[in-house]
């Protein structure tokens, strides 16, 4: 570096606030972020919201939802989970994660800006030992939203709440869906409940909501293989962990953008879908799944889906002492909200 450039860079930059972007496209993200006195907002304080959106308390006896486009949610609910719970905590952990976003880089978009989106609380819930009526309950608030025109981005929560999701979305009829998870879930009923972790997308297609030939199932790994001969006598794509490194990701996600086509489309992430280095609290671990680099590009790979919803669910904080997977949650709760702005 000569005397000249970097007396240049000093002129420049010297004495120059963090506020004070020259670039024109990255100062349209400053402004938004900073004020006139060149001040952000503290990431810690404030009340925690999912994506630090803004707060929308919602009186669902005469919901108000008018210029809304998109409702982010928390369902703290795992009656369904076949092995560890403690997703019931998943959101508030979420909640409380700083520093994610607000301009997505690669996408280039704030979708907390773009967007009319508001953090709208949980989901009321009415029993806390009754699986089948708190799935009644998700599908009833849901539909609400869905009937207002807006697109509910659910934070779970066990996987189970996904069936009354699906069913809420498909009010006319049964939708694609771009599956991200280390386990197929359509398996049937266990003990005598088939309302479990293990099988909303069986349910979600014997009830008419979900399209099997435009399912996509990604990262799909682990031991329970025998139990998802539904995903493929139905005519689901799925795409096992071990091919992704010989696919690799563009072709991974031209295969998902082929398999669900233009069509209305739902996406649901499982925090497994990560290898258990990445995120560990979870209820069912499994070695050999995605590190966060892989999931992110994936995700973003997806802009152009129709979607009309979209989950992530199974973080289960106590799990983490590190709080890596609130942390890896939020992050991909991130990617898939910015899939929404046009």
């Amino acid at each position: 570096m000569t005397k000249l450039t970097l007396d240049k860079l000093r002129a420049k930059y010297g004495d120059a606030d963090g506020g004070i972007v020259r670039d024109p496209e990255f100062r349209k993200v400053a402004e938004r972020i900073f004020s006139p006195s060149g001040q952000r907002s503290f990431p810690y304080s404030g009340i925690p919201t999912l994506l630090r959106a803004p707060l929308r308390q919602v009186d669902w006896k005469k919901p108000n939802l008018k210029g809304l486009d998109v409702a982010l949610l928390g369902i703290p609910m795992d009656l369904g989970v076949t092995n560890r719970n403690g997703a019931r905590f998943g959101p508030r952990a979420l909640r409380a994660i700083e520093r994610i976003g607000p301009y997505n880089h690669v996408l280039k978009c704030m979708p907390t800006h773009d967007l009319a989106v508001a953090d709208i609380g949980d989901i009321p819930l009415s029993s806390r030992f009754d699986l089948e009526k708190s799935h009644a309950d998700i599908f009833r608030h849901v539909r609400i939203l869905v009937d207002a025109g807006v697109k509910p981005v659910s934070v779970g929560g066990d996987h189970s709440m996904t069936l009354p999701l699906l069913k809420a979305v498909a009010k006319n009829g049964p939708v694609g869906l771009v599956h991200i998870d280390a386990h197929c879930d359509t398996s049937g009923a266990f003990e005598g409940c088939k309302f479990h972790h293990g099988g909303p997308f069986r349910r979600a297609v014997l009830d008419g909501a979900l399209d099997p030939r435009r399912t996509v199932q990604i990262g799909i790994r682990g031991s329970s293989e025998y139990l998802w001969e539904f995903s493929y006598d139905s005519g689901m794509t799925v795409i096992h962990a071990e091919e992704i490194d010989e696919l690799g990701i563009p072709e991974v996600v031209r295969r998902a953008k082929a398999t669900v086509g233009k069509g209305p489309t739902y996406l649901t992430f499982d925090i497994d879908s990560l290898d258990p280095a990445f995120a560990p609290g979870t209820g069912t671990p499994e070695a050999g799944g995605l590190s966060t680099r892989e999931a992110m590009a994936l995700l973003r790979g997806l802009k152009g889906v129709n979607l009309v919803g979209a989950d992530l669910v199974e973080v289960a904080p106590q799990y983490d002492a590190t709080t890596n997977t609130a942390q890896a949650g939020a992050q991909m709760l991130f990617e898939i909200l910015s899939l929404f702005p046009s």
